[in-house]
C-alpha cells in the first residue's frame, strides 16, 4: 500500500471507501499540476471575457476533456495494470509542451494586436476592472456596426475557447501524472471500486480546476491587478513559452 493509502487507512478507511477518498484527494492535487495550471491560465487570459464565471467555464471544459481520456486510458491501469508504451507517453508529454507553447504564443499575438483593454469602474465603493475588446477598427463606439461586430466576435470566441479548452484537456489526460493516480487507485481497490474511484478522480479534477480557474478569473477583474492585467500578459506568455519548451524537452 502507498503512503497516501496508509495515511488514509489510519482513519479507519478500507475497501471502496479508501479508494474513493484516495480518488478525491488525488483529483484535488492533480488539478494543481504546473502544466495544467499553465495551460488553463493561458486559455483564460486569451478569452475576451473576464471574471470568475468565464474562467470557471474554461477550467470545467478542460476538466471534461481531461476526464474523458483520464478514464479511458486509466481504466486498463486499474483493471490490468497495463500502461501505454513509454514512447507513446513521451510523445504525449512532448505534445502537451508544444500545445502550451502554442497557447502562449497565441496569447502574445492577441495582446500585440490590441485585443485586450480594461476600464476601471466602481460599484458600491468597490473598484474593479471591466475589460473591453476593440473589434472593429474605425467603428464608432455604440454604433450598430460596432455592436454587431463585437457581439459576433464574442459569440465566436466563446465557442472556440470552450472547444480549445476541451481539446487541451483531452491531451493532458493522456500524458502528465494521470497514470500515476490511476495506479495508486488500483493499489487500494478491487476492480469495481477502482473503476468507480477512477471516475471520481476524473470528476474531482475537473471540479477542482473549475474552482482554481474561477479564482484566477476573479483576480483578473479585481482591484489594481484587474486594471493592469494587460501589462502582465507578455510576462505570462513568456513564462508559458519557456515552460512549454522545458516540458517538451524533458519528455525524452
Amino acid at each position: 500500500m502507498t503512503g497516501l493509502g496508509e495515511w488514509l487507512s489510519g482513519f479507519g478507511l478500507g475497501g471502496a471507501a479508501l479508494a474513493f477518498a484516495v480518488a478525491v484527494l488525488m483529483g484535488l492535487r492533480h488539478a494543481t499540476d504546473p502544466d495544467h495550471l499553465t495551460a488553463v491560465s493561458t486559455l483564460v487570459l486569451s478569452d475576451r471575457r473576464r471574471g470568475a464565471r468565464a474562467a470557471a467555464g474554461h477550467g470545467l471544459a478542460w476538466g471534461a476533456g481531461h476526464g474523458v481520456t483520464l478514464f479511458l486510458f486509466g481504466l486498463p491501469i486499474v483493471l490490468f495494470q497495463a500502461f501505454l508504451p513509454e514512447t507513446v507517453q513521451s510523445l504525449a508529454e512532448a505534445a502537451i509542451g508544444a500545445v502550451i507553447v502554442a497557447l502562449a504564443v497565441r496569447l502574445l499575438l492577441r495582446w500585440k494586436r490590441g485585443y485586450f483593454h480594461s476600464h476601471a469602474h466602481t460599484h458600491g465603493g468597490v473598484e474593479h476592472a471591466h475589460p473591453h475588446v476593440h473589434e472593429a477598427v474605425g467603428a464608432k463606439r455604440g454604433s450598430h456596426v460596432h455592436a454587431a461586430a463585437h457581439a459576433h466576435a464574442h459569440a465566436a470566441d466563446l465557442g472556440a475557447t470552450a472547444r480549445h479548452a476541451f481539446a487541451v484537456g483531452l491531451l493532458h489526460g493522456v500524458g502528465g501524472s494521470a497514470g500515476a493516480g490511476a495506479l495508486l487507485i488500483a493499489a487500494v481497490a478491487d476492480d469495481a471500486a477502482g473503476t468507480t474511484a477512477l471516475a471520481i478522480y476524473a470528476g474531482t479534477t475537473a471540479l477542482a480546476m473549475a474552482l482554481v480557474s474561477a479564482g484566477f478569473g476573479q483576480a483578473l477583474v479585481w482591484g489594481k491587478f484587474g486594471q493592469r492585467y494587460e501589462a502582465a500578459i507578455p510576462a505570462f506568455a513568456a513564462f508559458g513559452v519557456l515552460f512549454g519548451l522545458w516540458y517538451a524537452v524533458a519528455a525524452f
